[in-house]
């Protein structure tokens, strides 16, 4: 729709409807298309599913999200695999004026993401093929070498690949059969990013992991 169909549907002025319209854009719940109207978002757009139990994973993950934010003082999410695009499924915010906000129901492409490559990366080569044969954009070949890497280095990064001005760091999190179910991500304002911090993060990010997975399997084992 376009702002004046808004102001009209909402009995508001023009400008107060372009302001709402503003804001839903900036938290991608709408987007503006190349006529100047207004539709839906990622947000709102559907997604394949998750086979991942939302909710149990989240409330075993929200406790050491804290303590890892705690420690890191950067934002700190998990993320759950749909199809090619990753959904953010928790979210806890560093308590710094410049931070990375919650990213909670925004979906992303899964390989530009952190805790998505990190998430792919685990994934056996002929599911990433199934996945991305057909996905415009994606070059396999290359897409297999930035996976490789991921593999060998244990984590991933996201240097502004999916927003300007933030770098994040992603890792795999394994259900207890050792499958891959979700990713964690550290996510900070790239002007705080600094290469000799990254032992610093990538051990409280593996410790978080460590914790998320004992919950996992403390929960399996008590069902």
């Amino acid at each position: 729709m376009r702002v004046t169909d808004a102001a009209e549907r909402l009995g508001v002025s023009a400008s107060t409807a372009h302001r709402l319209l503003a804001m839903l854009v900036y938290r991608d719940f709408a987007e503006q298309t190349p006529d100047r109207r207004y539709g839906a978002g990622r947000v709102l757009r559907p997604t394949e599913m998750s086979e991942v139990p939302v909710a149990l994973l989240r409330r075993i993950a929200l406790p050491h999200l804290q303590r890892l934010v705690d420690e890191t003082q950067e934002s700190a999410n998990v993320m759950v695999l749909a199809g090619t695009e990753v959904r953010f499924i928790a979210t806890v915010e560093c308590d710094q004026i410049l931070r990375v906000g919650d990213r909670v129901g925004r979906s992303l492409p899964a390989h530009r993401a952190s805790g998505g490559k990190a998430l792919i990366a685990a994934l056996p080569q002929d599911r990433v093929t199934a996945l991305y044969k057909e996905v415009d954009g994606v070059e396999l070949p290359r897409l297999s070498r930035e996976l490789a890497l991921v593999r060998k280095r244990g984590f991933a990064i996201n240097d502004q690949l999916t927003e300007t001005g933030l770098t994040a760091l992603g890792m795999v999190i394994r259900e207890p059969s050792g499958d891959p179910e979700a990713g964690l991500s550290l996510a900070m304002p790239t002007a705080r990013f600094d290469r000799e911090k990254l032992p610093t993060w990538i051990g409280a990010m593996s410790a978080a992991v460590a914790r998320i997975e004992n919950g996992l399997v403390a929960h399996v084992r008590d069902r």
